[in-house]
């Protein structure tokens, strides 16, 4: 969900060295680069301090009781979350108007999973990998960036609609609120929103007021100016993609899929837990809590949000805080599990593309 900062950052995977140029120029960029740093620092600490917090409240021994009355079987979650982050990759490989292939886009979308999930970033590290290793695969680095920057829009809409029907399950399951006005506030509230960042990408404004601000940070070296020419082909890239109104709609369709599937994790760890709930009930439990990710997205691996959230939400369905928190401890062990040989695989390609024999 993080896009209004960031497209500006991205072209520098389309002309690394221009860029670089750039960000060295502008004392302003540096200052808001560091601004994040800091920022992302403090939410990974009180994230830590959130959930440390909400283990010792609801009893350790309690959750660990819970987590080995599952047993072993917790680890199915790790090959299961293959189905949903494949169907995400089907919706991204529409967006890419050049020849790629299915099985090296779910390894670099694993790895950008893996850093956004592993790694203390803002949710946005793994964007910025995504981009570089996809041109290294022969696609073009505008291709590439306008990928991932409509993909990333496309996944906000999925998540609304992926949100509208887990509140409706909740909403049905729970029978806490009655009034239609409430549920209409809860599903179009986001509506105004999600329009203005469609109309902002699709009419290039997003993209002519990052190159004034580019223009007034060079200003004082014109020879610079090469970095705006990535910026404008950035632009075009979008354009083009966003003019296929078939191809958007049929990414959102698998994302959408790929948000519904990834609810079985949910609700297999908690059958495995001793407390199953209805999928119905894990679709609004995970919609729910992955919404809460999305807007706090500047807490790395949603620390301290992923429990809130569980704990919020979990409680109207009828789990115990400790076992809201048990599942989110066999979620993360998943993300564990499945992230780090893919951020092996990253660490080794990067090492073996930077050897003696690739320079």
């Amino acid at each position: 969900m993080p896009i209004f900062g960031a497209p500006f950052f991205w072209p520098r995977f389309c002309n690394e060295r221009q860029i670089d140029d750039l960000l060295r120029a502008g004392p302003a960029v540096a200052r808001a680069s560091t601004d994040v740093k800091y920022l992302t620092r403090i939410a990974f600490a009180l994230g830590v301090a959130v959930l440390v917090v909400l283990v010792i409240r609801e009893g350790a021994q309690s959750i660990a009781g819970l987590l080995r009355q599952a047993g072993w079987p917790l680890l199915l979650l790790v090959p299961l979350h293959i189905a949903p982050l494949l169907l995400d990759v089907m919706g991204w490989r529409v967006l890419i108007l050049e020849q790629t292939c299915i099985a090296s886009l779910f390894s670099i979308a694993a790895i950008r999973e893996a850093i956004n999930r592993l790694l203390p970033v803002a949710n946005v590290g793994g964007e910025l990998v995504g981009i570089r290793l996809l041109a290294r695969h022969g696609v073009s680095g505008t291709t590439a960036a306008a990928s991932v920057v409509i993909e990333m829009l496309l996944n906000v809409a999925a998540q609304y609609v992926f949100l509208a029907v887990g509140l409706l399950f909740l909403l049905r399951i729970t029978d806490s609120v009655r009034s239609s006005v409430a549920l209409f506030l809860a599903i179009a509230a986001p509506v105004p929103l999600l329009v203005c960042l469609l109309w902002l990408l699709k009419s290039g404004k997003l993209f002519k007021a990052a190159e004034k601000f580019g223009a007034s940070m060079l200003a004082a070296n014109p020879g610079r100016f090469g970095a705006l020419g990535s910026l404008a082909q950035l632009d075009s890239a979008i354009r083009r993609v966003m003019s296929a109104h078939d191809l958007l709609a049929l990414a959102v369709v698998w994302q959408l899929a790929g948000l519904i599937v990834g609810c079985s994790e949910t609700w297999l760890a908690l059958r495995l837990l001793g407390h199953p709930l209805s999928p119905a009930a894990a679709i609004a439990l995970e919609s729910v809590t992955q919404a809460a990710r999305s807007l706090i997205f500047v807490a790395p691996a949603g620390l301290g949000v992923q429990e809130a959230g569980l704990v919020e939400v979990g409680q109207l369905l009828g789990l115990g805080s400790d076992v809201a928190i048990a599942l989110s401890l066999a979620k993360r062990m998943r993300e564990i599990l499945f992230g780090i040989p893919a951020l092996v695989v990253w660490q080794v390609t990067s090492r073996s593309r930077h050897s003696p024999a690739h320079s």
